[in-house]
């Protein structure tokens, strides 16, 4: 049964890594619930023989939460820094969703002519202004997509070593 769980949490944090790109999936809430798993029916200890603590889970619980609310706020700030509009932030997203039929290149590229297209044809803004806030869209996605990244990640790296 610890096998089990053990292999659970690990197919959960390698999905939290790959919900952190794709759009669809809650990448770091389920890598958080792998540790959960492991905190709730597994007994592995870290390499000091200690088990998981309620403080460890708990402390990635508040940064699960931080980094979800800065996914949704980061990209609409760097837009807005950039002199976007909502536009550019709804392009963004609609082009990365087009872009997924050739990760991950599709996905960049999508996310960076949706912004451009939207900002050009919704928001009625020059070929040059367009640009600005397509970058400023993309830089935020980059930068949210990158917190998540990393919170995953890290995330997977303790349910290896108290998983096994």
């Amino acid at each position: 049964m610890e096998t089990f769980i053990g292999i659970l949490a690990i197919i959960l944090g390698i999905v939290g890594i790959i919900g952190s790109v794709a759009p669809a999936l809650p990448g770091p809430p389920l890598s958080w619930v792998g540790l959960l798993c492991l905190y709730i029916w597994g007994s592995g200890t870290n390499a000091a023989g200690e088990p998981i603590s309620t403080t460890v889970l708990l402390v990635w619980l508040g940064i699960v939460l931080l980094v979800s609310l800065l996914d949704y706020v980061v990209p609409a700030y760097f837009t807005k820094l950039t002199g976007g509009s909502k536009y550019g932030s709804w392009g963004a997203v609609g082009g990365l969703f087009l872009g997924l039929i050739y990760p991950p290149v599709g996905m960049i590229l999508g996310s960076l002519l949706g912004a451009f297209v939207a900002e050009l044809v919704l928001a009625g803004k020059g070929a040059v202004g367009s640009l600005k806030s397509a970058f400023g869209a993309f830089l935020g996605f980059l930068f949210g997509t990158g917190l998540k990244l990393i919170a995953s990640g890290v995330m997977l790296f303790y349910i290896v070593v108290y998983a096994f």
